[in-house]
């Protein structure tokens, strides 16, 4: 792939697609991570002189219509603070063309206020083109998705290129599960085996050690033994068992249970061989998190995707913050990413604790699972 900074951008009109879509409360940003990540990429396209317009998605508008709720115009604000001396401009309505000179920025709006964004639509494809000379993407956390502003604008452009974040992004994810030092543990948590199947099956070929928690452990111990009412998935419990057969996986042998899920429901310790049948699974036990810290003391690499129970409620929460503090307290080299994760490390400030964090939640799942994206198999052709 070309990079962005090999590309003559000089006096060139530069899309670049970046990842913006940073949480808001009452319109003021609570996390600007995502956007920092990016300013380095911006920095480069005014060291070269280029006529930039920046793009970006926020949350999940209903899709042709505008809601304020959803306007990029805090963004828009908080790089003008974290970049003075630019001249950046605002567009609300940049579809049929704006006038952008050297050195000047322009944030357009919500790219999903426009309908066909999350289609792939032609039209849109080629109004975002139109717009510009040479496209940059540079938005890890979208690119698994075939949309109009991340995939269809490739193919009405004379020149695309990855940029800088994505590049490193790709560059460290390839280097783990291609040369992965050993011994590697992975941590898995989340509801379902169901969307994390092959995503299992991926990390299994180059695992030494798989901790296994949330409701994708239940499905595994569902195999074995009654779990009362606990999540679990019954059309996967094959699957699970034939994922089990590889020796790697370990599973709880004791969890917090409680007979209501409920934020107030008190956490009693149970081994699962003794889950009464009004009784709920929520949590990893301590002796489990004992077994899974001995484990996680031993790793080199260490790739973490997902909690280990429902944090969000604090009594069942144990687990999950002890395997995190055990993740960060490591000298492994430690990556993590998803949504639920990053929720976690920000929950437990442990950010500067762990090597890498992904900036993607469904881009690192579906990158291991398939060591490729469709736009970076797209940005080849250039």
């Amino acid at each position: 792939m070309i990079h962005m900074k090999d590309i003559d951008l000089k006096n060139k009109r530069v899309f670049i697609r970046l990842d913006l879509n940073v949480p808001l409360y009452n319109n003021k940003i609570t996390s600007s991570a995502r956007i920092d990540c990016s300013i380095p990429t911006i920095q480069l396209a005014l060291k070269k002189h280029a006529k930039i317009i920046i793009a970006s998605h926020l949350g999940r508008p209903e899709e042709g219509k505008y809601n304020e709720k959803f306007s990029l115009f805090p963004i828009f604000k908080y790089l003008k603070k974290k970049l003075p001396e630019v001249n950046i401009i605002f567009s609300k309505n940049y579809l049929q063309g704006i006038k952008i000179e050297s050195n000047q920025i322009v944030v357009l709006e919500n790219v999903r206020f426009n309908y066909g964004e999350t289609k792939n639509d032609i039209d849109l494809s080629k109004k975002y083109a139109n717009l510009c000379d040479i496209f940059v993407m540079d938005a890890f956390a979208t690119a698994h998705r075939i949309e109009s502003s991340t995939y269809g604008i490739c193919d009405f452009v004379k020149q695309a290129c990855i940029g800088p974040l994505l590049f490193s992004e790709i560059k460290i994810l390839k280097n783990i599960f291609n040369k992965p030092i050993h011994p590697v543990v992975t941590v898995i948590g989340g509801a379902k085996v169901s969307t994390k199947f092959k995503l299992l099956n991926s990390l299994l070929k180059i695992t030494d050690s798989m901790l296994v928690g949330g409701g994708i452990a239940n499905t595994f111990i569902s195999t074995n033994y009654s779990i009362g009412k606990s999540l679990y998935e019954k059309s996967f419990q094959e699957k699970a068992k034939k994922l089990y057969e590889t020796k790697k996986i370990f599973l709880p042998i004791d969890s917090r249970v409680c007979t209501s899920f409920s934020i107030k429901s008190k956490s009693k310790i149970k081994l699962i061989s003794n889950i009464l049948p009004n009784e709920e699974i929520l949590d990893i036990g301590d002796q489990t998190i004992k077994n899974y810290k001995e484990v996680i003391k031993k790793a080199k690499t260490i790739i973490w995707n997902g909690p280990m129970g429902v944090f969000e409620f604090p009594n069942f929460r144990k687990g999950t913050e002890e395997i995190a503090k055990s993740i960060a307290n490591s000298s492994s080299f430690s990556i993590a990413g998803g949504g639920d994760t990053i929720a976690v490390i920000d929950l437990f400030n442990l950010k500067n604790k762990i090597s890498y964090i992904s900036t993607g939640g469904g881009s690192f799942l579906k990158f291991i699972e398939n060591k490729t994206l469709p736009i970076l198999e797209r940005l080849k052709k250039f």
